[in-house]
């Protein structure tokens, strides 16, 4: 039995007076902490540089860990074993996940490679790499203001709650999804004014039968067929099966994102009331499959656009078409335009094998700051062309981009440097192009195969 000692074993405290903010000083600052703002920081670490990391959750990896994404997508060229479009940390998580047994599943077609992860891996691959890395890491951290020096963003003030913090440094990354530090800084931003691009709550389902998993066309037909009896806003869902674990994660809802605080909160109750109407129906329908499965676990909100910087270019959903190949080209993907713009549904338009479409700088770089730059899904692109760039392997290139712009810019400008050795160091997230291994294809890809070749046929 432990006894204590006479002495208070604690100190009685009275806050009297505030304290002042904690100062912290560092070469880079990455604020977002999704999949673009890991891949800036360990980019930048990489570079010799110090970084700080800055998010308003209290963990690390963003959406693609907490809103449970599931899925790489845009990291291959088309066709059911296109090679790699991009490297630095993407190559390292393939390699370093694929070592942990079922951590990581590839399915190869019909259009493209699409890699689903296990959500808790790819959090703990984040947080040991940023570890690693010596990164500064401030997390629950909400931006309250932004100081500048003419055209340069000079400092942060963040509150926490262990307290106020000022943050400075030479460069800045925005990687928060929706513009905030732009936002906050006073730089021109864009929102939609006429169409509303809607988010979705993600669903793990456990305890499912996995051979008895219906195909995503039986899901969408019966949804059609019943989906007012169920109340269900979306019509046109995903459930796919991580092979090997028993568990389906749930793409079956759409919900609004709007940027005030009420009305957030509303919205992200209302996407999980959604869900769950979504799981009454996959286990009344297809009771096989789903009806002994139960909830694993809720997402947190997903959202794919809401406002968005304004840069030196707008990338066009005509650019994407034609696969221009800008002279400051940073990235590149060939994932399809994915417009979720309507409640019941989306757009969903893919393109041919050989298909490439490229992000310029210019659609990353605020154009009225000298050392900020965007990552993920607030750089500068129209409504449809932002849907086919926003998802994870792009947003892993736009990231490696903005260290390596803010590096070569010093205390310069972005707009002012070398183009050519930025592409030079981006070589390899613009020119290589490692082939797939490819492995006998398993029964479900040789029928994706099929459905894709009879499907080009009806339109041929």
């Amino acid at each position: 039995m432990v006894q204590e000692s006479s002495a208070a074993a604690d100190t009685k405290i009275v806050r009297r007076q505030s304290k002042a903010a904690q100062h912290v000083s560092v070469d880079i600052c990455v604020v977002g902490a999704g999949i673009s703002g890991v891949s800036a920081a360990l980019e930048a670490a990489r570079l010799g540089r110090q970084v700080a990391i800055v998010d308003g959750l209290p963990t690390l990896g963003g959406q693609a860990v907490n809103s449970i994404i599931g899925t790489f997508c845009g990291l291959f060229a088309n066709g059911t074993h296109g090679h790699q479009f991009t490297y630095g940390i993407a190559e390292d998580i393939l390699r370093d996940l694929g070592k942990i047994p079922g951590a990581l599943y590839r399915r190869h077609g019909p259009v493209t490679t699409v890699v689903y992860y296990d959500e808790i891996a790819l959090g703990r691959w984040v947080e040991e790499q940023i570890r690693a890395a010596g990164i500064t890491v401030i997390l629950g951290a909400v931006l309250r203001d932004v100081h500048l020096d003419g055209r340069r963003v000079k400092e942060l003030e963040l509150a926490t709650r262990y307290g106020d913090m000022r943050l400075s440094a030479t460069g800045f990354v925005d990687a928060t999804g929706d513009a905030a530090l732009t936002w906050q800084a006073g730089f021109a931003c864009r929102e939609s004014a006429s169409r509303q691009v809607y988010g979705t709550q993600m669903v793990v389902l456990e305890n499912i039968d996995e051979a008895s998993h219906p195909t995503r066309e039986e899901i969408a037909a019966r949804m059609m067929e019943k989906g007012e009896a169920y109340q269900l806003v979306r019509r046109n869902a995903v459930s796919f099966v991580i092979p090997g674990r028993g568990i389906a994660v749930l793409n079956m809802t759409h919900t609004e994102t709007p940027l005030e605080p009420l009305a957030a909160a509303k919205s992200q109750l209302e996407g999980k009331a959604q869900a769950d109407r979504a799981v009454q129906f996959l286990k009344a329908e297809f009771p096989k499959c789903f009806g002994q499965s139960r909830v694993r676990a809720y997402g947190n909100p997903g959202i794919r656009q809401t406002r968005w910087i304004v840069g030196r270019h707008q990338l066009s959903v005509d650019e994407v078409r034609n696969g221009t190949r800008f002279p400051d080209a940073i990235g590149r993907t060939a994932w399809p335009i994915e417009l979720h713009d309507h409640g019941a549904g989306y757009v969903w338009q893919t393109f041919p094998e050989d298909h490439t479409h490229y992000i310029p700088l210019g659609s990353l770089t605020p154009a009225e700051a000298d050392n900020l730059v965007a990552a993920g899904r607030c750089i500068d692109a129209d409504l449809a062309a932002l849907s086919s760039v926003r998802v994870m392997g792009p947003c892993i290139a736009m990231g490696a981009a903005a260290a390596h712009a803010l590096d070569l810019a010093g205390s310069g400008s972005v707009h002012q440097i070398d183009i050519a050795s930025l592409g030079r160091r981006l070589h390899d997230n613009l020119e290589r192009n490692d082939a797939q291994p490819r492995s006998e294809l398993s029964a479900e890809e040789k029928r994706h195969a099929e459905e894709k070749r009879q499907t080009e046929r009806t339109h041929a």
